[in-house]
């Protein structure tokens, strides 16, 4: 299943201007940029959510419907992103978040956010945003937004040309090997 935000095909349904809603149950999509993509899934499940901070640690509720997204700015292997959204997902793993000029935050390969409704962004600076509607992202993502919806996902402003799929377990475990 391939789809842009121009398509009508099956298995994604217009939810609104800009809007496209595809099916997703307990899978997870794969949304492939030219240089980059993302992994979106359900929580599948009500869990609290750690976020530590440089001076504090708090805690969100997080529940079934709300969407947990890995964000590969530069891409990279889709079996690393796939297991860093399991270990969330269904390990309730904490989420860590760096002071804002750690220097490590220029080698993070990828970035998780957990909440209802995210919003991608290419300016902000990876792994330093406790705020989980916003995460960081590739240019050719920036301004997309998704949101989870009964039996799917909404997504608003995906670019032309974007191809999106839900994962085969199989194929991205081959992946590993690139």
């Amino acid at each position: 299943m391939s789809k842009n935000s121009e398509s009508g095909a099956s298995g994604a349904s217009p939810a609104g201007p800009g809007t496209t809603t595809v099916p997703l149950g307990g899978e997870t999509l794969l949304i492939r940029g030219e240089r980059s993509f993302l992994l979106v899934a359900k929580a599948g499940s009500r869990f609290t959510l750690c976020i530590e901070t440089p001076d504090d640690e708090y805690c969100q509720a997080v529940d079934p419907d709300d969407l947990v997204i890995v964000s590969m700015p530069e891409g990279g292997p889709i079996e690393q992103a796939r297991m860093m959204l399991e270990l969330v997902r269904r390990y309730h793993i904490p989420l860590v978040v760096l002071p804002k000029d750690h220097p490590g935050s220029k080698r993070l390969s990828m970035v998780v956010s957990v909440a209802p409704k995210i919003l991608l962004a290419c300016d902000i600076r990876r792994g330093t945003h406790p705020e989980q509607h916003l995460l960081c992202s590739s240019a050719e993502f920036s301004g997309v937004s998704l949101a989870g919806a009964p039996g799917g996902v909404a997504i608003e402003n995906l670019p032309p040309g974007v191809e999106v799929t839900h994962l085969n377990v199989e194929k991205s475990s081959a992946d590993k090997q690139q």
